[in-house]
C-alpha cells in the first residue's frame, strides 16, 4: 500500500513569516501539536511544534506576536514521497520516533501521514501497532 493511499491531503500548515502568535492560535483551534511550515511556494522548509513554541520562543522570552515561525521553527523534516510504501513510511517513523509524517512531491507538500491514519486501515494494523510501540518506548510509566 502506498501513502497516498492514507495520507491526509489537506494538512494544516503555516507559512514562514507568520507570526508564532498565529500558528499557536491554529494549532489550539484544530487541536494539533504539529504543524509543517512551508515558504511562499508551498515548499516544505521545517516543522512547528507545541515544544518549539514552548522552548524556543516562550522560555527565550521572545514575542509571540512579533517572532516569525522561521525563527523557531525544527529544520530538516524527514519526509515520505506519496507512491513510497506505507511500510518504508513506518520505518522512518519509529526511527525518528514521530508520530506525524509529512508528504511532498518535488519538495512540495501534498499531505500528512500519521499513525492514525495507518491505523484506521485494517490491513495495516499490526504495522501501526508496532510503530507506536516502538515510538513510544521511551515513556517512562510509575
Amino acid at each position: 500500500m502506498q501513502v497516498q493511499e492514507l495520507m491526509s491531503k489537506d494538512p494544516v500548515l503555516v507559512e514562514t513569516r507568520e507570526p508564532v502568535s498565529s500558528a499557536a492560535q491554529l494549532m489550539r483551534a484544530r487541536n494539533i501539536g504539529v504543524m509543517p511550515v512551508c515558504d511562499g511556494r508551498g515548499r516544505l522548509v521545517g516543522m512547528l511544534t507545541d515544544r518549539d513554541i514552548t522552548i524556543r520562543c516562550v522560555a527565550a522570552k521572545l514575542d509571540p506576536a512579533a517572532t516569525p515561525v522561521e525563527a523557531i521553527m525544527s529544520r530538516g523534516a524527514v519526509t515520505a514521497e506519496p507512491s513510497e510504501d506505507v511500510q518504508q513510511a513506518l520505518e522512518k517513523m519509529h526511527a525518528e520516533q514521530i508520530r506525524r509524517l509529512p508528504v511532498v512531491r518535488d519538495g512540495k507538500l501534498v499531505g500528512m501521514l500519521s499513525l492514525a491514519d495507518v491505523a484506521r486501515s485494517h490491513s495495516m494494523d499490526m504495522e501501526a501497532a508496532r510503530a507506536l510501540s516502538g515510538i513510544t518506548s521511551n515513556i517512562c510509566r510509575k
